[in-house]
C-alpha cells in the first residue's frame, strides 16, 4: 500500500506562487495516477489536476488552467503542484491522491489519500 504525505502548503497574498509537494512511501508511487484535490470550508472535494504514470498526461480543471502545473518525478516518489498567481478562491485544503487506470476528476474513485496541505490567499 502506497502512504501519501502533502507539504508546502502556507499563507500567502494574491498573485503570489506555491509548490506544493506529494512524498510517497511503502510501495513506489510511479505506476500510480497522482491527483491533486481541494476542499475549502463548506463545499465538496474538487478535483485540481492530475497526471497519468507512464505517458506523464496531465488533466487540469478549467479553474486552474494556466496557472497550476502538475508534475512527478518518479526517482523522489514525488508529485508537485506549481502554482502561480494565487487567488482568493484558491485557499483550500489541498490532497494528494492515488488512482488506477485514468486521471478520474471524482473523489471516489480513488482510495489512497495524504492528510492535506492548508493553503490560504489573502487578498
Amino acid at each position: 500500500q502506497v502512504q501519501l504525505v502533502e507539504s508546502g502548503g502556507g499563507l500567502v497574498q494574491t498573485g503570489s506562487s506555491l509548490r506544493l509537494s506529494c512524498a510517497a512511501s511503502g510501495r513506489t508511487a510511479s505506476n500510480y495516477v497522482m491527483s491533486w484535490f481541494r476542499q475549502a470550508p463548506g463545499k465538496e472535494r474538487e478535483f485540481v489536476a492530475g497526471i497519468k504514470p507512464n505517458d506523464g498526461m496531465t488533466t487540469y480543471a478549467d479553474s486552474v488552467k494556466g496557472r497550476f502545473t502538475i508534475s512527478r518525478d518518479n526517482a523522489k516518489n514525488t508529485v508537485y503542484l506549481h502554482m502561480n498567481s494565487l487567488k482568493p478562491e484558491d485557499t483550500a485544503v489541498y490532497y494528494c491522491a492515488a488512482g488506477i487506470y485514468t486521471v478520474w476528476t471524482v473523489a471516489f474513485r480513488y482510495n489512497i489519500w495524504g492528510q492535506g496541505t492548508q493553503v490560504t490567499v489573502s487578498s
